[in-house]
């Protein structure tokens, strides 16, 4: 959409904009017949985002680390929409053990799944290890959601399959993934504190989202498949992503100040791309302003997203089950 279209507003081809709500992008929509998962669910935009679909009629299953905060977000909707269908189940993305146990209880309920929003993140942390020994940036925000989304595929394959109903993954990338390392995904390095650079690790990690997106688009599309796999860039939005973030960043927001979206502007892109039935059948596109825009040349990379596919696969079968 451009700087002019993120400081005025201005309604892109999709007849939305920077300005739009998620209650805006989803006027009118029944979602009733939906079942959706969102990771992050209990705060910023991954909040909202459950909030909007459990307003459309989905039943939405919240996927949080801290299931306190997970049941008052629960509560918390119900209270302005006692007819919501609102659950939640633990789930810890930086640990390979909590995405397989997750996917474990969910596959427990018995119940379809049409919608996977894989919105939740970490951003700009210090370098640490995860549990299973990988850095906590590319651990949380590209490996935990590529095991996730894997292993609830079958799931999502059949139940497009028994119902009809077109299945969508929507990833949230950034368009920091245009600020990432000289090779794009430093794969010899992943894990080296000498070459890490926290910007540029989440930079990393929000292009893996955006590759992962594309190369599950096209193993899905040669499949023939009834499931689209998107990406999308939410805008620049307050929440408590920017928790670790420093006096330079503040300095940015407040010279940048028309930029920032509100927290249901910044959600409104997700359920887009999520709900809208003009998006039927679009897979393997970048949105940003809730229309579809260009990501960078590493991001359409198809060798690349080949190369970190098969890495991530590695990774995780290197690991103990």
């Amino acid at each position: 959409m451009g700087i002019y279209g993120m400081m005025t507003g201005k309604a892109g081809k999709s007849g939305f904009g920077s300005a739009s709500t998620a209650e805006d992008v989803t006027q009118s929509i029944d979602a009733n017949h939906l079942t959706a998962i969102i990771t992050g669910g209990t705060s910023g935009i991954g909040l909202e985002a459950a909030r909007v679909l459990g307003m459309r009629g989905a039943h939405v299953i919240i996927a949080a680390r801290n299931t306190k905060a997970a049941n008052e977000s629960k509560e918390m909707i119900l209270k302005m929409n006692p007819n919501a269908r609102i659950d939640y189940l633990q789930l810890d993305l930086s640990s390979i053990k909590s995405v397989r146990s997750f996917v474990h209880q969910f596959l427990a309920l018995n119940l379809p799944l049409n919608i996977l929003i894989n919105n939740a993140g970490v951003m700009f942390c210090p370098f640490q290890l995860t549990e299973d020994g990988i850095e906590s940036q590319f651990a949380t925000n590209h490996i935990g959601h590529f095991l996730l989304t894997n292993l609830l595929l079958d799931k999502m394959k059949s139940s497009a399959r028994d119902s009809g109903i077109e299945g969508r993954i929507v990833n949230l990338s950034s368009v920091a993934h245009t600020y990432t390392y000289p090779e794009g995904i430093k794969f010899d390095s992943i894990n080296d504190p000498d070459k890490y650079s926290e910007k540029k690790a989440y930079g990393q990690s929000k292009l893996a989202n955006l590759l992962h997106s594309n190369a599950l688009s096209r193993k899905l599309q040669e499949e023939g498949v009834n499931i689209t796999v998107n990406s999308v860039h939410p805008g620049l939005v307050t929440t408590n992503l920017f928790r670790h973030s420093g006096l330079g960043m503040a300095v940015f927001k407040a010279m940048s100040f028309f930029l920032w979206k509100n927290i249901p502007q910044g959600a409104a892109t997700t359920c887009y791309v999520a709900l809208h039935p003009s998006l039927k059948g679009v897979t393997g596109m970048y949105f940003a302003d809730c229309n579809i825009t260009t990501p960078s040349k590493f991001a359409t990379d198809k060798s690349l997203a080949d190369k970190l596919w098969d890495f991530s696969i590695k990774l995780i079968d290197s690991l103990p089950n």
